[in-house]
């Protein structure tokens, strides 16, 4: 997700908002092996297509798929580098 985050980088998400083109959410990667930081490109009914700012260096629904929303975790603070 750079430039937006830095590798590193803590975060502060939380659950029940509804999914909007343009937010930063976390959600569970399609194989269960670890969580994604990516931005909503859009949503569809109960599933949402996730992008990532840096397109040539990441995985994202391009490659997996859209996700299912139930699970996801909008990014609400961005912890600077600085206090991590």
């Amino acid at each position: 997700m750079e430039p937006t985050l830095r590798d590193g980088q803590g975060l502060i998400a939380i659950r029940g908002l509804r999914p909007r083109p343009g937010q930063i959410r976390c959600a569970p990667h399609p194989d269960g092996s670890r969580w994604v930081v990516k931005r909503v490109e859009s949503v569809d009914g109960d599933r949402v297509v996730l992008s990532s700012d840096n397109p040539e260096h990441a995985i994202d629904s391009r490659h997996f798929g859209p996700v299912p929303t139930r699970g996801t975790y909008t990014v609400v603070l961005r912890v600077p580098l600085r206090l991590m």
